[in-house]
């Protein structure tokens, strides 16, 4: 189903957003992800620097201490499947929405500031590895106050997600998590998504396991609002990051990448309607 017709809120939604605030440029962290992503790996796209109506923010955050032997001193959570991920994203929603994005994404930070109140969307990578001091857990609970949306992503098994809940309450409170039934609008609003199948990193490709840890069942998850309209969107037990990463990668599945295509995007189009 592809209702374009919904996207011309669009407009009026990203309108709605406020007087723009104080926005800080374009900044690109390439030199500072993780060791397996060089300087100047990812070049910028030609139009990088052209204005447009909407852009991801990929939120930055500080990582706890290492919950699993496999991760790297020095590694920064939030920055995997950057900025590879976002940008491939971005040009995927360029070419199956009438959505007017930017070829790049946009770093966002719970520094006080009034930058992160720029970017409606928000998507969180490895957040069951994430700290939020209370003064960054208070800004992210006024950003989503104001309308923000959250989307979580990349996190596996009971200990990543006992951290992820830790943090998150401070933000959320009592606000109860609960399991998407099919039904809900977020699977229907541009693509009908109910056959959703779990999908796995790239390392699927050298360990034959779509899960990693304890995360053998994918989760799709949400907080709402006061109105019923869900806030925070939570994919635990699945890579939808890197499944877009790779998704130019002959030896990544076809149908795990699109799958990962049309659920990020039915989750933008949401937010941008709803």
């Amino acid at each position: 189903m592809r209702p374009r017709s919904a996207l011309s809120l669009v407009f009026a939604c990203l309108a709605s957003w406020g007087i723009l605030l104080a926005q800080k440029p374009f900044h690109d962290y390439v030199g500072e992800t993780p060791t397996e992503v060089k300087v100047g790996e990812v070049p910028l796209p030609p139009d990088w620097d052209v204005p447009a109506e909407w852009t991801r923010g990929r939120l930055k955050y500080d990582a706890v201490g290492i919950l699993h032997p496999d991760a790297h001193t020095g590694w920064m959570g939030w920055a995997t499947d950057y900025p590879q991920g976002d940008r491939h994203f971005q040009e995927g929603l360029r070419r199956l929405t009438l959505i007017n994005a930017t070829s790049v994404e946009h770093v966002a930070e719970l520094d006080g500031s009034d930058d992160i109140y720029n970017w409606p969307f928000l998507y969180a990578v490895e957040p069951g590895h994430w700290h939020l001091f209370e003064d960054e857990a208070d800004q992210l609970r006024d950003y989503l106050d104001r309308g923000g949306f959250l989307m979580t992503d990349d996190f596996h098994g009971t200990n990543e997600w006992e951290n992820f809940m830790k943090n998150l309450q401070k933000v959320i409170g009592s606000r109860p998590v609960e399991d998407l039934a099919n039904s809900d609008p977020i699977f229907h609003v541009l693509y009908d998504l109910d056959k959703r199948t779990q999908i796995p990193g790239k390392q699927f490709l050298g360990s034959g396991r779509p899960y990693e840890f304890d995360g053998f069942e994918p989760k799709w998850r949400a907080i709402r609002d006061e109105r019923g309209r869900i806030i925070v969107a939570i994919c635990h037990n699945m890579d939808i990051s890197d499944a877009i990463e790779h998704s130019n990668d002959p030896e990544y599945p076809e149908e795990w990448a699109n799958m990962a295509y049309r659920i990020a995007t039915n989750y933008v189009v949401y937010d941008l309607t709803h």
